[in-house]
């Protein structure tokens, strides 16, 4: 197995036919760097081919499974988490095309997770929000601890989701479209209660009982799971999901350019990422007054 700065790869399980992919970028909430994300599609590549390894475990290193996309190099922004393409003409103005053009290349890595010949699992402690919630949703099957935070804050002006989160997959159309709107986060519990995640744990239980559960998953040989996840996807493929993320990911890009964005853009020129973060978020604390009187109400009755 190939050596990686950005992630490590162990084995756990009876006999080690699981994989498990840790995200190593601790220090980030294992932001999504180029860097790690090309490595974690190599890693994808050498696991895919591997028939010992039935089922692939990934998670984060330390308080976050990932807290989306890096937002700090100077190429920095989710359309510069690319190999190299022109984002910029001659007089410094944004090119959408170019913009496009890199998030489809991510966009490939997501598909790519979504449907390699082997079973995965989305382990996630801590965050799980913006990039990092894409990420893990793209994933076979998906546990977090009852405590962990999921969500893409991300919709709060920066842009769309260029995968949907897959939410309109996996969970009712009410309930989607009010995170999409809000950019808000659920908790572990929240999104086993409405589906969006397998299992929710104490996060002192996360860890013991992910690997419990893909070890059950693993009984089977690597190549016949493979038959029935393929056999499974295409199913939700039938239903446009390739198509889905692909229009999702131009549409990420086109609304690099709205209201909202040139906003952001112009809050983190000038302020810097706290800045433009408070400038996201802020309008939003408190204001879910509505979700607080219905639990008053159900406590009242």
């Amino acid at each position: 197995m190939a050596e990686y700065e950005n992630l490590y790869v162990d084995r756990v399980g009876t006999d080690d036919r699981v994989a498990r992919i840790t995200l190593n970028r601790p220090e980030k909430l294992n932001a999504l760097s180029q860097e790690l994300l090309y490595e974690f599609n190599d890693a994808l590549h050498d696991l895919e081919a591997d028939h010992t390894a039935h089922v692939i475990i990934v998670r984060g290193e330390g308080r976050a499974f990932s807290a989306g996309y890096d937002l700090t190099p100077a190429r920095g922004g989710a359309d510069a988490v690319v190999r190299q393409h022109r984002r910029l003409d001659d007089k410094g103005r944004r090119l959408l095309m170019g913009i496009r053009t890199g998030m489809q290349q991510i966009s490939d890595i997501h598909l790519y997770f979504w449907n390699m010949a082997k079973i995965t699992i989305a382990q996630i402690s801590g965050y799980a929000v913006a990039g990092g919630c894409e990420l893990a949703m793209m994933a076979d099957l998906v546990v977090a601890a009852e405590d962990a935070q999921l969500g893409h804050p991300g919709l709060r002006g920066l842009g769309t989701s260029r995968t949907g989160v897959i939410w309109p997959l996996v969970i009712g159309m009410r309930k989607a479209k009010e995170l999409y709107y809000t950019g808000e986060n659920v908790t572990g519990k929240e999104a086993e209660e409405i589906g969006m995640i397998n299992y929710s744990w104490p996060k002192e239980e996360l860890e013991e009982n992910t690997i419990a559960f893909a070890d059950r998953i693993a009984n089977m040989s690597a190549d016949h799971l493979a038959i029935l996840k393929v056999n499974m996807n295409r199913f939700y493929e039938n239903m446009g999901i390739y198509s889905s993320v692909r229009t999702s990911t131009d549409l990420d890009a086109a609304a690099q350019f709205t209201d909202s964005s040139y906003q952001w853009q112009d809050h983190m020129r000038e302020g810097g990422l706290k800045d433009a973060l408070q400038w996201r978020d802020g309008p939003y604390r408190g204001t879910d007054t509505y979700k607080k009187d219905k639990k008053d109400k159900k406590n009242d009755g």
